[in-house]
C-alpha cells in the first residue's frame, strides 16, 4: 500500500451502499483521504476536510427536512433532539462503519498502523466528507435517498424524541431551579491524530469529569457521569432515610 493509497481499493460492496457512480471519481478520492495523507505542497487541500464541511451542513438540511416530514406533529425542540442525535459523531461513525468505510479510507501507512482507521471522530468526519462528495457530484437527491437509505434504521430504532446527557443533565438542574451545568476543558494529552480530551461539569454543587476523543464527547460522558452520580447518591440516601425511619419504628414499640 502506498503513502496515498487506501488500505485496500474500494471494494464493490462499499461502492454499491453509496448508490451513486461518480461522474468525477476524484470526489470520493477526496471524500476518502484523510489530511495525514493529504499532501502538504497544496495545503492539505486535497483531504476530506472541506467536503466534510460542507456535508455536515448538507447532512443537517437532509435530516432535519426528513424529520419535519416523518414527525408532523412534533413541535421543534422534539425535532431538535432527534436532529442532534441522528447527526452525532457516533452515528455518523457507525452509518460509516456499516457501508465499509474504513478499509476505504486513505491514511499513511504508520497511520495506519496506530489504530487511526478505527476511531470514531475520524470515520464521523470521512462519512460527512462522502455526503459532501455525492452532494457535489449528483445533487441534494442523491446526498438525499444516501442518508434516508443508511439512517433509516437510526430514525425509527425509537420513535420516542431522545435525549442526550447533556441535554438530560441540563432538563434536571433547570428543573430544580439549579441553573445551568457549567463545562471546563481540563486537560488535553495524546498526539495531534488521537488527542485525548477531559472535561469537568460542575451543576447543583456536584462536578463530574468525563473524557473522550473530542470535547464534545468529553462532556457527554462528564454528564453522563454526573447523572450516575446523582442517581447513586439518591439511591444511598433514601435507602438510609428508608433505614433510620424502620429503626425509629422499632424503638417506638
Amino acid at each position: 500500500m502506498s503513502g496515498n493509497g487506501p488500505a485496500a481499493p474500494a471494494g464493490a460492496g462499499f461502492l454499491s451502499r453509496l448508490g451513486h457512480v461518480f461522474t468525477d471519481p476524484g470526489l470520493l478520492s477526496q471524500a476518502l483521504t484523510h489530511r495525514s495523507a493529504a499532501d502538504p505542497r497544496r495545503g492539505m487541500l486535497d483531504s476530506n476536510e472541506r467536503l466534510e464541511f460542507l456535508g455536515d451542513r448538507v447532512l443537517a438540511l437532509a435530516t432535519a427536512e426528513w424529520l419535519v416530514e416523518r414527525f408532523p406533529e412534533e413541535r421543534e425542540g422534539a425535532l431538535g433532539k432527534r436532529l442532534s442525535v441522528l447527526v452525532a459523531a457516533e452515528t455518523l461513525a457507525k452509518v460509516g462503519e456499516a457501508i465499509g468505510l474504513p478499509a476505504a479510507l486513505r491514511v499513511p501507512p504508520a497511520e495506519g498502523r496506530t489504530g487511526l482507521r478505527g476511531r470514531v471522530t475520524v470515520i464521523a468526519d470521512a462519512t460527512e466528507a462522502l455526503i459532501g462528495a455525492l452532494y457535489l457530484d449528483g445533487g441534494l437527491e442523491v446526498a438525499r435517498n444516501f442518508v434516508r437509505r443508511e439512517w433509516a434504521g437510526f430514525l425509527e430504532a425509537d420513535l420516542t424524541p431522545p435525549m442526550s446527557a447533556k441535554s438530560r443533565l441540563q432538563e434536571h438542574t433547570l428543573g430544580r431551579a439549579e441553573g445551568l451545568p457549567e463545562y471546563r476543558l481540563v486537560s488535553t494529552t495524546g498526539p495531534s491524530h488521537k488527542p485525548v480530551f477531559v472535561v469537568a461539569v460542575r451543576a447543583a454543587g456536584r462536578e463530574a469529569e468525563g473524557r473522550g476523543e473530542s470535547k464534545r464527547a468529553a462532556e457527554q460522558a462528564a454528564a453522563e457521569t454526573w447523572l450516575a452520580q446523582a442517581q447513586q447518591s439518591g439511591s444511598q440516601q433514601s435507602g438510609s432515610q428508608q433505614t433510620g425511619a424502620q429503626q425509629a419504628g422499632r424503638e417506638s414499640t
